[in-house]
């Protein structure tokens, strides 16, 4: 089941830029029977098309390949891009698209970011497909993370999409599922990961993710490090960081400094009071934009995928993270985010929070916290729970 650890996985940590994009295409390009990719943002600029143009040669030579975008963030993929991939054999399909939508749950988006190859080789991370997530002349790529993983969990993720494509009939897998055994078999034991899927969508009464985070806070003994590109945690998360705090877990926050979204910027710091006055760390990322979701609890519990700290992915997005049960990638993972903080990260205190001692700053984040509740609050209070 999607829901227990898996064994037989190999696993390595990618990062946005030309690290990701370099080995995606080449995913791609070595595809053999099936690819699929779902996104959130997908752009029709340089790396955009240069991902599209990997994925028409694929469906040339007659690998099935599904392009699954949300129906929101990626409307602009209307008319010739579209077009031109439906004709070269790619499938392509919104989620939800806007209008027409049979339930028309506006804040119900594709936020989830995954790429299966043959069902055997997977990306999950928080990457979108543009220039942006990019390295560029002259423009460095938001920074992101990915868990690249080859084996068991990888034909899960496969399932999965499956099921996300058609709902009523099966497609017609190319797969073999022998040959997907015999791959996961050849792993050699001391290389192996034990990896699970978890999902997020309340609609679909999942908050997989939801609750590993709840655990994850509840359960940690010495520390937690939580890597958020729009951290606001609702009051459950809050009332459990509190109590690891007060139990003596070292928690650290690594959040944007420059960010995309200023008014969520604005409402998270607006508890940036509440988190000093718990002695929770809080760091700003500095060098580009943040964007990775990524956490570990006391060096041995891993989560990586789309699912931000806060209640729009609690309650709103469909959204899949990776987690991994491993001391050794565990404390790898803790050593490249305190990395991050020793290099690229300002750390936030009583003496330079500026909204602290100013009291206009204060009110505007102030506003802009409880905005952006109202928001969530006028796009989801239509939701049902479906079965």
């Amino acid at each position: 089941m999607a829901d227990q650890y898996t064994s037989r996985n190999r696993i390595s940590l990618v990062h946005s830029g030309e690290d990701y994009f370099s080995l995606l295409i080449r995913l791609i390009e070595n595809a053999r029977y099936t690819i699929h990719l779902q996104t959130y943002i997908y752009e029709n600029d340089e790396t955009g098309r240069k991902v599209a143009e990997a994925l028409k040669a694929a469906a040339k030579r007659q690998v099935s390949v599904y392009l699954h975008v949300d129906g929101y963030a990626s409307q602009k993929l209307r008319g010739k891009f579209r077009i031109d991939l439906e004709q070269a054999g790619v499938h392509f399909k919104f989620f939800e698209p806007l209008l027409k939508s049979r339930h028309f749950y506006f804040g119900r988006r594709l936020h989830q970011k995954v790429v299966v190859v043959d069902g055997i080789f997977s990306l999950v991370g928080g990457l979108n497909i543009g220039d942006r997530y990019n390295d560029l002349p002259g423009q460095p790529a938001w920074y992101d993370t990915i868990l690249y993983t080859e084996g068991e969990v990888s034909y899960q993720l496969h399932l999965i999409c499956n099921r996300m494509w058609r709902k009523r009939r099966k497609l017609k897998d190319k797969i073999i599922k022998r040959d997907v055994e015999a791959f996961c078999d050849s792993i050699a034991k001391e290389e192996r990961q034990m990896v699970r899927v978890r999902q997020n969508d309340w609609v679909k009464r999942k908050s997989e993710v939801y609750n590993s985070y709840r655990l994850l806070f509840a359960q940690a003994n010495e520390a937690i490090t939580i890597m958020c590109s729009y951290f606001l945690p609702g009051r459950t998360y809050r009332k459990l960081l509190s109590r690891a705090a007060a139990r003596g877990v070292k928690i650290k926050v690594i959040l944007a400094g420059k960010s995309d979204v200023l008014l969520s910027k604005n409402a998270e710091r607006y508890l940036y009071d509440w988190l000093l006055k718990k002695n929770i760390g809080i760091y700003e990322f500095e060098r580009t934009v943040l964007h990775a979701k990524m956490s570990v609890a006391d060096h041995e519990t891993v989560t990586i995928g789309s699912f931000n700290v806060n209640n729009i992915s609690a309650y709103a997005s469909l959204e899949l993270n990776l987690e991994i049960k491993s001391k050794e990638f565990g404390i790898y993972i803790q050593e490249v985010m305190d990395n991050v903080i020793s290099k690229d990260c300002k750390r936030i205190t009583r003496e330079n929070h500026i909204s602290s001692t100013n009291v206009f700053r204060k009110a505007w984040q102030k506003f802009s916290y409880m905005l952006v509740n109202w928001i969530l609050t006028l796009f989801t209070f239509y939701f049902k729970q479906e079965d």
